[in-house]
């Protein structure tokens, strides 16, 4: 059965990658395609446990009710056939669905969704060009592709399970205790309101952070490797104590954007602790309140007070819950500028296979200055004759390696031409091109 649900999502799929869209919806959409149909049942899944759930707050409070005023020798010929449903909702109902719910979420989606976007992620950063890795640090780019494949999941799976699972609750919540006496509905719509309110000041600000946090991580992570990647130069070069001020520069540009996050969630925790305390407080006062007025029942005032009680347990749980949201979104937003930057060297529409016969290779009035304006090579034109061997002489930064990057098509030429046995090199595939 296991190995059933985990082979439902292929994480490595062989359709060639495409350049994902900037919006973060769109982002996540995209690397969603394919995998919706398991999303969708997994929140109806929620919702059913949700429901199920606050149904069994009502079931206590009509038990109380029935321990209250039932003859316990008529008791089971009463209530035996409520009784069995409320047992079979428990002991069936609910564990099947969780069971259900767990299959689909840890062996279906949290291991392979997040492989799948790393695998396209991957394979599209392959076809990106020279300059692409030049302009950045190689850890840098797989830390934007680790963290962003398992921030898009979470993102995704929040909003369709967790934030599914949290909406229906409260509704299902709020019509449980409106059918024991409208009036105690009010102060829990003020608790929501106060709550809400915590969330649209604390939240932009905690996204802003996480934003922050998450290019602060990815450059801290980028320095580390770097150094690794170029110990030898570091160990040849005695450069030990400049790399470990480098690295630290890194690790405390880290460690400001943690501070800053943490002193807004310290802010958030207690605003809402605050709230949660009041709204037992009022929900209990009400309730014994209209007891005393002989307005709702001892079962009522048992749903109503359990309810808060629960809430308060929850609270906590869902600022945590919006707050990873928004941390995740920040990831992904971050994530978007790497992974979703267009490929700068890309074959043509017409591309055919190189076919070398003779091995001639003509440059014409090649220029290239790396989008500086000037600088490297103006108007070459060099002719490379079949059988030919050459050899270029210069100063460093003249352009030698340059030549050889462009007739490999490493770049785009600026102007001009490169034949290669009267074929122009952008007119033929890349891979074609760099397996002669």
């Amino acid at each position: 059965m296991f190995a059933f649900f985990e082979r439902l999502i292929n994480p490595f799929p062989d359709e060639e990658p495409t350049q994902p869209p900037q919006g973060i919806v769109a982002f996540c959409r995209h690397y969603t395609r394919g995998n919706e149909k398991f999303l969708l049942v997994m929140s109806l899944i929620t919702a059913s446990v949700a429901v199920a759930e606050v149904m069994l707050f009502g079931f206590m409070g009509q038990l109380v009710d029935w321990l209250a005023n039932k003859n316990p020798q008529t008791f089971l010929q009463e209530e035996g056939g409520r009784l069995l449903l409320m047992s079979l909702v428990v002991v069936l109902l609910l564990p099947a669905l969780v069971f259900l719910h767990g299959l689909l979420v840890h062996q279906t989606l949290l291991g392979n969704y997040p492989m799948l976007i790393r695998w396209q992620a991957h394979r599209y950063l392959l076809k990106q060009s020279v300059s692409f890795y030049s302009n950045d640090f190689a850890g840098r780019i797989a830390t934007k592709v680790m963290q962003t494949s398992l921030a898009v999941r979470e993102t995704v799976m929040k909003l369709l399970d967790v934030m599914v699972y949290i909406s229906v609750y409260f509704i299902t919540m709020l019509l449980l205790i409106a059918q024991a006496d409208l009036r105690l509905v009010i102060p829990v719509l003020l608790w929501l309101g106060v709550y809400i309110a915590l969330q649209i000041y604390f939240v932009p600000k905690l996204k802003k952070a996480a934003m922050a946090q998450a290019d602060a991580r990815s450059v801290m992570t980028g320095r580390i490797v770097d150094s690794y990647t170029n110990i030898q130069t570091v160990k040849l070069f005695s450069h030990t104590a400049r790399e470990s001020d480098y690295a630290r520069e890194g690790l405390d540009g880290f460690l400001q954007t943690v501070h800053r996050q943490m002193r807004l969630v310290t802010g958030l925790s207690s605003s809402v602790q605050l709230s949660n305390y009041l709204l037992v407080f009022v929900i209990s006062a009400l309730s014994i309140w209209l007891w005393m007025h002989n307005a709702i029942s001892i079962g009522a005032i048992a749903i109503a007070v359990s309810l808060a009680l629960r809430l308060n347990g929850m609270a906590h749980w869902i600022m945590w819950e919006i707050s990873g949201l928004f941390e995740n979104i920040g990831t992904v937003a971050d994530g978007i500028g790497t992974l979703s930057r267009p490929t700068s060297v890309t074959d043509s529409p017409d591309a055919k296979p190189l076919r070398i016969t003779r091995g001639q290779v003509e440059f014409r009035a090649v220029g290239f200055h790396y989008g500086k304006g000037g600088g490297v090579l103006r108007k070459l034109d060099l002719m490379i004759r079949p059988g030919e061997k050459i050899g270029l002489i210069g100063r460093s930064g003249a352009g030698k390696s340059t030549l050889v990057n462009l007739l490999m098509r490493f770049y785009d030429l600026e102007s001009g031409s490169i034949l290669i046995d009267d074929q122009d090199i952008r007119h033929v595939s890349q891979e074609s091109l760099r397996r002669q």
